[in-house]
């Protein structure tokens, strides 16, 4: 009877020192850094599902296995330069990424604004005078060149051309014919052999809408991306050919009009059933935090957060491919101000400038201490040419206001950029 006294009396007496100290900051620093959350029932609810993780099978992760394409320097940022009119922006834009110690920009070099009118045709006859539609991609490529920063070029979104007896696709939707995308790959590349070696073939073919208007296909994207994959190697075996940035989802529907997705795990194992294994050097996936922090470690396939890449990374070395990278395509979490008046106000979570500015430094040095295979890692995105889209959410991942404003976010990158150099 005076055992059970004392057991009783000591299980009470750690319940209430661990109830002490849970209350205490240091446990909320600690559990921050476990579960990457800030408040303490969703922190003991991530507490869980970490438990519930453990009952799965253990992931092939390889971490010690020889990665190619990890370049010395990681930090990228998404940039919109085709869209400033001015020359004078793009080289600011690109100066400004320049001194703050990025090294790369992944860049949209648009197959609907190059190949604007017809095949094999070159010039922009949108607006008066008529002129080259080379014109400002050759200024992005010699701007870049000249601050010594190196491009990603996200290749997609065919003209209305290419989608001839296929145009209820919308305009991200594939060709018609998939050799003509192949076709305009391999002008691109040859334009810039030698300055552009890093190519990337489309963006989250995943969801809606970046399939068009139908369900997403992932054997369709291991065509176009094995067509393009050959054409670039053939240009220049040194080429570096990135897969598609697959959007985090758990969504079933397939990614059909209007919206959804397709499970981006199930989606990548098709692309290996499909072939797909040849026809990429780099793996792509995006990096957003949205509903949980820096240090969210969970890995349930059934929930999306900022390290949902690691099950990719399982996928990979399940398939032969542990030496190849993934590569961020696009991080960030979303400072969207609490305003009715924006579109889809809790459509990629909502975090306020300040998290913003803390979490993403986090997550690059995050990625630096525990994730081996991560290579590039490119933030979204820089700024765009205007405010216009300021009713919508996505905007407010912008790091400088259409003005160059800096946001808290620039400033801290810029602090953190600094701070990795020699």
């Amino acid at each position: 009877m005076r055992s059970r006294i004392v057991v009783s009396l000591l299980i009470a007496g750690l319940a209430v020192a661990f109830g002490a100290w849970l209350a205490s900051p240091e446990a909320g620093e600690r559990l921050f850094y476990l579960t990457g959350e800030e408040t303490r029932i969703a922190q003991l609810r991530a507490l869980w599902n970490l438990a519930l993780d453990q009952t799965r099978p253990p992931l092939q992760l390889a971490p010690d296995a020889a990665i190619q394409h990890l370049p010395d320097n990681p930090l990228g940022v998404n940039t919109f330069l085709e869209q400033e009119v001015e020359e004078a922006k793009r080289e600011r834009s690109l100066q400004m990424i320049r001194d703050a110690g990025f090294a790369w920009i992944r860049q949209p070099f648009t197959w609907s604004d190059i190949e604007i009118h017809g095949k094999g045709d070159f010039e922009d006859r949108r607006n008066q005078p008529y002129r080259s539609a080379w014109d400002k991609y050759d200024n992005i490529v010699a701007l870049a060149e000249r601050y010594g920063l190196r491009i990603i070029a996200r290749l997609g979104a065919p003209p209305a051309w290419a989608h001839a007896g296929y145009a209820d696709l919308g305009e991200f939707g594939p060709p018609a014919r998939f050799e003509d995308f192949a076709d305009f790959v391999e002008v691109v590349a040859q334009r810039y052999r030698g300055r552009i070696t890093h190519w990337q073939i489309w963006n989250e073919p995943n969801i809606f809408p970046e399939w068009g208007n139908q369900r997403a296909n992932a054997e369709d994207y291991a065509r176009l991306l094995c067509l393009a994959h050959d054409r670039l190697k053939r240009v220049d075996p040194n080429n570096v050919v990135i897969a598609a940035a697959l959007a985090p989802t758990i969504a079933q529907d397939g990614g059909g009009y209007p919206g959804g997705g397709f499970d981006d795990l199930i989606f990548f194992q098709r692309m290996y059933q499909a072939g797909a294994g040849r026809c990429f050097d780099v793996a792509a996936a995006q990096g957003y935090g949205l509903f949980s922090g820096p240090y969210d470690r969970r890995l349930n396939p059934l929930q999306t957060n900022v390290a949902r890449h690691v099950l990719m990374r399982d996928i990979m070395v399940r398939n032969g491919d542990a030496h190849k990278p993934i590569w961020l395509s696009e991080v960030n979490w979303n400072a969207v101000p609490n305003d009715p008046s924006i579109a889809d106000l809790n459509r990629f979570g909502m975090v306020t400038p300040e998290q913003q500015a803390r979490y993403v430094p986090m997550l690059f040095e995050r990625a630096r201490e525990e994730w081996p295979w991560v290579g590039v890692m490119s933030v979204w995105f820089f700024k765009r040419p205007s405010d216009a889209e300021k009713n919508q959410s996505w905007y407010y991942f912008r790091m400088l206001e259409p003005d160059f404003t800096p946001t808290p976010l620039w400033e801290a990158m810029k602090a953190y950029a600094q701070s990795r150099r020699p």
